[in-house]
Parts: structure tokens; C-alpha cells; sequence
């Protein structure tokens, strides 16, 4: 076995985290640090908690939110004593220094990790990304550093100055832009990288160019990153094609570049491992495969009495758990044929249940109350708990987006038995074939084209499946839920990137499997 300190050392950058392993050391011993805006924070957490699992030597750097972190100063100075005396009788402190929390005032005091005003995440990317350039690199002296979207871009290009190779995760199609000058007065000194950074225009010099020519965030993580992935395979394949008008054309033709380059991939995220239909303590009724057909009658019937459905365990139940976003989310796809299906199926007693914030809701509460649809329609402001419930309790999970870079909420209704109904695009295209019972394939439906009718024949094909004998539609199911079981799992995304760490770095991560940590 080779020695245990040649092993590579990563250092994670990421913005956002839902929780960090148990044993991880100094901050992760004594506190729960979570910090979530988006799907990114699932995806950071799985992934240094795989790592970690497996042995590799995972570092992470991020913000310290301090009110989010710590909840009051008592639990601070607590927490700071816990250190001081660790620090003191440990003769080992290796294992106390793999979180590092970037300090500054701009996250001290956050409530939720980004804000409205553009200048505010601006700000706070800036102070985070000097602690990491200024310090948390030159202390952890990575072999790797992996950064998470435009909030860290401007890493990948020192991390070029200082020949250690970078990857650049793009998560979201989202960017902002300033110029060195603000940059430098933030406290990072461009001077010796400026040249590994994205600019609107070509510059001609650092002069000129250091306070009339605005720097890029993510398309310079994409520019000086030595490799980039997406969290699709599709979705990268999709901006490298010009498929999406809403990409801007630089940080298309970046992306481009690298794909051309060879130096992209598409690795798929997971969902967080604790949503598991056998454990998940939100159920009214926990389940496996081999008994979900009597417990999600059981769970029907909870969800149906919370949120003022009709109580019928028999109802073929259309969930939507994702935001109510009509630009990419498509909910206005369904908005346009709500009343028709509930209509036509109206004596199978069809349910649609939206769990879901976001700018469209109002329009679904229009539709309740015009058209009288009370116990076949509820639309319920997003809550995790009744989430969580209306998976177990579906039928169907509607996703039917425009665009997808990755996506969830199809990968989690598969593993609680409940089958996604999606458009052909991005993250859903690899996650969602076609079910074909007659041959024993496919865990969803799949409309090709983005409309109202391509959604509607989807949900009659799923009505068609849930009109099959049961014995049938049931052995269909376990069958979905035993492969997204195996098939969903971080497990799976984090060896797929320690596979790309690899070819990047030309030598396997040594791994000390006696020193394989459980994933918590």
C-alpha cells in the first residue's frame, strides 16, 4: 500500500454546502455547517462526503457565514474553545484542517446566501475569492482545486499562474462582470494573472485595460480552467450545439473551445442519498421497492388529507415539486391544459398536486378558484417536509422544462416510485427513457417538443400506464425503483470525478481504503 501521505490532496471551492461528513475535523466536529441556495449545495456536500469515504485527501474552502454557521456568539466562543483545547492536546493536527472558512464582514451576517442586488453577490464573491487566493491556498497547497461556478472564477486563472490544474463546474448559465480595479481593490492582485482572465473586449495591455474593460466571472473560470464539466452530458452537448439562445455567445464559444479541446465532461449529479423512501422520517409511512404498493396507498392518503385532496388512495396523483419558473421550468405548459385533463379524466379521479414557490403560482391559484377545482387541484407554497410526502404519495412527478442543466426532482420520483414526466432536453435526457412495459424498459414519459400538446400527450401515456392491470404497473415500478437505487447515487457521480482528477492529474488518487470513512 503506498504511503498515506502521497495521496493527491483536492481542494473543493463552493459557495454553498448542505452539510460537511462527521469526522472531517476542526469546524465539522463540533458544528453543522450548512449554507444552501440551490441544488449546488446538495451537489458540493455529496461530493466531499463521497471523497472523503472513499479516502481521498478532500479540502474545502467557503465562505464563513457566521450567523448561519454558529446560530448566536455563545455557540461562537464555544465553539472557538472546543478548537483551542483540540489544538492543544492533538500532537496530530492533519485531521483538523480540511474545512476552511474564508473570513470577511460581506458573510458575517448573512441570513441566505445570495442576495437580490447584483452588487451584494459581487461583493461577496470578491472577499471570498481573495481569502482563497491570499490565504486558504498558499495554506492547504492543493494538487487539484475544484471551483463552483462565476462566484469562484476568477481561481481557475490564478490556480494557471501557479501550475496547479483547475476544474470548472458550471452549474447555472449566470455570470457577472466588473474590472480589475474593483477586483484589486477587493484585495486580489490581478497583476500577476490578468492575462489568464476573461475580458469583453480584447486588452491590449493591463493599463488600458484595468479599469475600462470589464473582466467576465464565468466565462474566465471557463477560459482558465484546464478542464470544465457540466452536471449533464446533454446539456453540454446542447450549448456546444447553439441549442439554447439564453447562453451568451462568449461563454459559448469558451465552452466550445474546450469541448474542442477535449478537456469537458458531462457528469451527472445526484440526488442527496438521504432521500430514501426506506428512512425518510417526513413519510407517513416508510417503504422499500419490494412494499411500496400498500405504503404509498398509506401516503396518498396523508398527502391527500394535508393539502385537501380528495381522500382516494385509488387517484392517479401528478406531483410538481420544482419552481414555478416559466422561463426554464415550463410551468405555463401545464397551466394551458390543467382544466382539459382534469376535465377528460375526471372519473379516474385525477389529481394535480403543485409544492411549489415561484412567479407562476398565482396563476394556479387563478385556475383553483375560477374553475372550481378544489380537492382535484392544490397548489401549496414549497415546504421540504410536505415535499418530501407529495413523492410518496404521487403517482407521477411533472418536470417539463424548457431547459435543463442537470435536474433532480426526476432522479428522487423514480427511487419513492413515482414516475417523471419530462421534456427531452438536458439533465432529463439522460436521466428519462420512454417507459415500454411490454419489453420491461424506460422509467418516465418523454415529450419531444416543447409544448403544451407534447406535455399533454405525455401525461395521456402516463394515464395509459396507470390504467394497465395492477399486478403489471406494479412490477414496473419496483423495477424503476430497485434501478434508480443503484443507478442514482452519489457513489456513482463521485467516481466519475475522481476519474477526470485523475486523467487531469496523470497519477491515481492513492486511496487508503483502511481508512475509508461511512458516508453520513
Amino acid at each position: 500500500m503506498p504511503d498515506k501521505l502521497n495521496k493527491i490532496k483536492v481542494l473543493i471551492v463552493t459557495p454553498e454546502i448542505t452539510y460537511l461528513p462527521q469526522g472531517m475535523g476542526n469546524y465539522a466536529n463540533s458544528l453543522t455547517l450548512s449554507a444552501k441556495g440551490g441544488g449546488m449545495a446538495d451537489v458540493s456536500a455529496s461530493l466531499v462526503a463521497a471523497l472523503y469515504a472513499k479516502g481521498v485527501d478532500v479540502h474545502v474552502a467557503l465562505p464563513h457565514y457566521r450567523s448561519m454557521f454558529h446560530g448566536n456568539i455563545s455557540d461562537l466562543i464555544d465553539h472557538k474553545l472546543a478548537l483551542y483545547n483540540e489544538n492543544l492536546h492533538d500532537g496530530d493536527t492533519s485531521s483538523i484542517r480540511r474545512v476552511h472558512l474564508a473570513e470577511d464582514r460581506a458573510f458575517y451576517y448573512k441570513t441566505q446566501v445570495y442576495s437580490s442586488y447584483a452588487n451584494d453577490g459581487l461583493k461577496m464573491s470578491l472577499a471570498f475569492q481573495r481569502e482563497v487566493i491570499n490565504h486558504i491556498i498558499p495554506e492547504v497547497k492543493p494538487d487539484l482545486i475544484h471551483c463552483n461556478d462565476w462566484m469562484t472564477g476568477l481561481i481557475p486563472g490564478y490556480a494557471r499562474r501557479c501550475a496547479i490544474p483547475s476544474l470548472f463546474t458550471v452549474h447555472n448559465i449566470h455570470t457577472q462582470k466588473t474590472t480589475l480595479d474593483v477586483i484589486e481593490d477587493a484585495g486580489i492582485d490581478t497583476g500577476t494573472f490578468w492575462q489568464n482572465l476573461y475580458f469583453e473586449r480584447q486588452p491590449t495591455n493591463y493599463e488600458e485595460t484595468r479599469s475600462g474593460n470589464q473582466v467576465d466571472l464565468m466565462t474566465s473560470g471557463i477560459f482558465g480552467a484546464h478542464f470544465i464539466n457540466t452536471v449533464s452530458p446533454t446539456f453540454l452537448r446542447e450549448i456546444v450545439n447553439g441549442q439554447h439562445d439564453y447562453v451568451p455567445d462568449n461563454i459559448r464559444r469558451e465552452m466550445t473551445n474546450k469541448f474542442n479541446a477535449g478537456c469537458t465532461r458531462g457528469i451527472l449529479n445526484a440526488p442527496d442519498p438521504d432521500y430514501n423512501p426506506a428512512t425518510d422520517t417526513a413519510l407517513e409511512a416508510k417503504y422499500s421497492a419490494a412494499d411500496h404498493v400498500s405504503k404509498k396507498r398509506i401516503n396518498k392518503i396523508a398527502f391527500q388529507k394535508q393539502t385537501g385532496l380528495i381522500e382516494d388512495p385509488d387517484a392517479p396523483l401528478f406531483f410538481w415539486p420544482s419552481r414555478l419558473d416559466p422561463i426554464q421550468k415550463g410551468p405555463q405548459l401545464l397551466a394551458t391544459i390543467l382544466y382539459d385533463i382534469i376535465h377528460e379524466y375526471w372519473p379516474k379521479n385525477l389529481q394535480v398536486a403543485i409544492v411549489a414557490d415561484g412567479a407562476y403560482q398565482r396563476n394556479f391559484h387563478d385556475i383553483l378558484s375560477q374553475f372550481n377545482l378544489h380537492g382535484h387541484l392544490c397548489v401549496c407554497n414549497f415546504s421540504e417536509k410536505l415535499s418530501r410526502l407529495g413523492y410518496a404519495a404521487s403517482d407521477f412527478v411533472l418536470m417539463p422544462s424548457r431547459f435543463e442543466p442537470c435536474g433532480l426532482p426526476q432522479m428522487i420520483g423514480p427511487i419513492y416510485g413515482s414516475l417523471p414526466i419530462v421534456h427531452d432536453t438536458g439533465g432529463l435526457h439522460d436521466t428519462v427513457t420512454h417507459m415500454d412495459a411490454a419489453h420491461n424498459q424506460g422509467n418516465g414519459f418523454v415529450f419531444k417538443f416543447y409544448d403544451s400538446q407534447g406535455l399533454r400527450w405525455a401525461i395521456d401515456q402516463a394515464m395509459a400506464f396507470h390504467e394497465l392491470l395492477p399486478h403489471v404497473r406494479d412490477a414496473q415500478v419496483l423495477r424503476v425503483m430497485t434501478e434508480a437505487s443503484r443507478q442514482f447515487t452519489h457513489e456513482v457521480t463521485a467516481e466519475n470525478y475522481i476519474k477526470l482528477y485523475e486523467q487531469m492529474l496523470q497519477r491515481p488518487l492513492i486511496v487508503d481504503e483502511s481508512n475509508a470513512k461511512p458516508i453520513l
